[in-house]
């Protein structure tokens, strides 16, 4: 399986320059938007990881399909191999959950500070970045939730083709039930993918209605 989760908060390059001595309620806005995203980078990283190791998973399965029933010794000891990589990227999903979790406290601190906003085109702005947000977020969660529940049935998987019991049928079956996950994983990354999308284009918006002396490098 392979997914199409790249996505990160990504005016990247940001620079931001204040004259001012104190700081502005809209200044303190942007140290933590700019906080979740380097809080963010550990996921970017996660992400990377967690590609090679489907590849490699969808190596092995690929052997797998190509050897015969009387090869079950091979088969066995391929399906102990995926069902390692397994657990690799359940670990690794369980690291970029916590990121996300983490980047996602920090953001939530800006709402704190929204009502400290007195221009009501700027707050109007603020609310809807913050709200875009918390969607992105939303749909990681689902995300999340469906790639892990994916694991358990890719283990279930491996474990039926490595038993010389598992009929046809059943293998038709749970491969089936899996591709219905791999199409929801998409659906809800596509959605992720596009809020994040939305969420950037907010944020632009948001520095230049609140007058901060940002420079884009991308």
């Amino acid at each position: 399986m392979t997914r199409n989760m790249y996505y990160l908060i990504l005016l990247v390059g940001l620079i931001f320059m204040l004259s001012a001595c104190g700081e502005s309620v809209q200044e303190k806005i942007y140290g933590h938007l700019e906080e979740t995203v380097s809080l963010e980078q550990e996921f970017s990283k996660n992400q990377k990881e967690l590609i090679k190791l489907e590849k490699k998973e969808q190596d092995i399965y690929d052997k797998i399909i190509d050897l015969s029933s009387e090869q079950l010794d091979e088969i066995k000891k391929l399906s102990n191999e995926a069902n390692e990589l397994i657990e690799k990227r359940l670990e690794l999903i369980k690291l970029e959950n916590e990121s996300l979790q983490t980047a996602k406290e920090e953001f939530i601190k800006v709402k704190a500070l929204k009502d400290d906003v007195t221009d009501e085109e700027i707050e109007h702005s603020l609310n809807q970045l913050y709200d875009k947000m918390i969607e992105r977020y939303d749909a990681y969660d689902d995300i999340f939730q469906t790639y892990k529940d994916t694991l358990d049935l890719e283990k279930e998987l491996y474990n039926m083709l490595a038993d010389e019991d598992s009929t046809q049928e059943q293998l038709s079956k749970h491969i089936e039930l899996l591709n219905e996950h791999y199409e929801t994983i998409i659906e809800i990354n596509n959605t992720f993918n596009k809020k994040t999308e939305e969420y950037n284009d907010l944020k632009r918006k948001f520095y230049e209605k609140a007058d901060l002396d940002v420079a884009y490098d991308e």
